[in-house]
């Protein structure tokens, strides 16, 4: 697979299983640790482990910030969370 210094996924995972969704996440994560990945996703169980997180709405920016931070203060955020984990 090689060292790239950015990963780009862009919806990869919008098609997995969760299962397979969290060991790919996984491999991502010992197999490529020094570079910086980003990961575009509707889904947010896919993210909420990423250092940041850009909530987009309409193509404009919504929020910025972790899991928790964005649960405490991104309505829109908050609102796909729910609709997707509870």
């Amino acid at each position: 697979m090689g060292n790239p210094p950015i990963i780009i996924l862009d919806d990869s995972m919008s098609a997995l299983d969760y299962a397979t969704d969290l060991a790919l996440r996984k491999a991502l994560k010992s197999e490529l640790s020094d570079s910086a990945v980003i990961m575009i996703s509707q889904r947010a169980s896919s993210i909420q482990n990423a250092d940041n997180i850009i909530v987009l709405d309409d193509g404009k920016p919504a929020g910025c910030g972790t899991h928790d931070e964005l649960l405490k203060n991104c309505d829109e955020y908050i609102e796909i969370y729910n609709s997707q984990i509870k």
